[in-house]
């Protein structure tokens, strides 16, 4: 889908994002406060869901004609960085582009072996998004920080003996939701990647987790599989949203986009944790703004980059809907005007400290590969066209084929 159409000017420069209705049109207004304040450049932006985007990036990028700048995730940065698509951007730093108080941390978390390759849009975790007066009327407490995975799949199995709705359940089917599988083996002390690139888990950690959701589908505690294939990860089809489950699993930069959704209020909570194990959690670059190697206009790219993450003209506009911003200046000017969904985001933040551990090792190239048989396996079994047993074996055999191929 397109956002804003390009005007006549002296320099013409593309921008693309993934995200729901409601970013793009902060985004297209950002950009139209961006083009009154640079009247000498011109933006066409474009976007689309998740599970559209990658697949695009990946096609623009092989053809030489991706967008200038890219709204990037954690997961791919590496990769694309290494393979040469993303612009270095340690010569803009403290000029064009003024992140310099967004902190080391932020600034290490947008780098890729010692150089800079995105601007830090804002900070999130993964927790669960829910429904608390549906967990109400099912006469079971809702999950919240601390709740063990063991205590996750009894309160979804309570929860469908007590719910009186059609085709209504306590969860979504998290099977193939890849941020809870690694807070998951986070807990257990494993992991998605090691530092070297390879696989931080085995089959039988896969099976185990493919065995867990069996049981929370034989118990009717998640949504059944046909209507998780409705969920593409955009917010539009959330089965929360849609009106299948009462919890979802998100990060936290969505809820807004979610509450705006929803017709009723919804509220925030960790993801679960593994019973005496390590922290599952960790805060991370919702997204970052990274400039397309080949662009023929780096200058304004990142001049638009700056404008959306540390000018207020651009950044207040976007607001908290990518994450709780990383400018210590943004992040104070906004505080006085938060809706409620956005101090519930701040608040998660700041409640989730004690369930925080370090960023994981950087995905290896072939991650994004990696997910989508992960997403594939999970199915698999979901339609009993697999065993537990037989999914785990199949995601490490073919994980570890495409991470060999590099």
């Amino acid at each position: 889908m397109f956002g804003g159409a390009a005007r006549a000017a002296e320099t013409d420069i593309r921008m693309v994002w993934w995200g729901s209705e409601e970013r793009a049109n902060r985004t297209n207004a950002a950009i139209e406060a961006f083009e009154q304040a640079f009247a000498n450049v011109a933006v066409e932006g474009e976007y689309m869901g998740w599970g559209d985007y990658w697949p695009r990036l990946a096609t623009q990028i092989a053809g030489g004609n991706a967008p200038d700048l890219i709204q990037m995730d954690y997961r791919y940065v590496f990769e694309y960085a290494r393979r040469g698509a993303l612009l270095p951007l340690d010569s803009y730093l403290g000029n064009e582009l003024k992140i310099e108080d967004f902190g080391t941390a932020n600034l290490e978390s947008c780098s890729v072996d010692g150089k800079l390759y995105g601007a830090n849009v804002g900070v999130n975790a993964i927790g669960l998004i829910l429904d608390p007066a549906a967990w109400e009327n099912a006469g079971v407490e809702p999950p919240s920080y601390g709740t063990t995975w063991e205590d996750y799949v009894e309160k979804c199995i309570a929860f469908a003996k007590g719910n009186d709705r059609k085709r209504f359940y306590a969860s979504v089917d998290g099977s193939g939701k890849e941020a809870l599988f690694e807070g998951w083996l986070r807990g257990r002390g494993k992991s998605l990647y090691t530092q070297d690139g390879q696989l931080g888990y085995d089959a039988k950690d896969a099976a185990e987790w493919f065995a867990m959701w069996v049981e929370m589908r034989k118990g009717g505690g998640c949504v059944p599989p046909d209507i998780q294939a409705l969920d593409k990860e955009s917010v539009e089809n959330s089965p929360l949203i849609l009106g299948y489950s009462a919890t979802d699993s998100i990060t936290s930069n969505k809820f807004v986009a979610f509450q705006k959704l929803s017709k009723v209020p919804l509220g925030l909570a960790a993801q679960p944790v593994v019973k005496d194990g390590k922290p599952s959690s960790y805060l991370k670059p919702s997204q970052m703004f990274s400039v397309y190697a080949k662009s023929k206009a780096p200058d304004a790219a990142v001049e638009l980059a700056n404008f959306l993450v540390r000018d207020p003209r651009g950044a207040l506009i976007l607001g908290m809907e990518r994450g709780v911003p990383a400018s210590p200046a943004i992040r104070d000017a906004l505080m006085p005007d938060l809706d409620a969904a956005s101090r519930k985001v701040v608040d998660f933040i700041s409640k989730l400290t004690p369930y925080v551990g370090p960023l994981p090792p950087a995905p290896p190239q072939g991650a994004g590969e990696v997910y989508n048989v992960f997403m594939r396996v999970s199915q698999e079994v979901a339609f009993e066209a697999a065993s537990p047993e037989k999914g785990g074996e199949s995601l490490v055999k073919e994980a570890n084929s495409v991470l060999q191929r590099g």
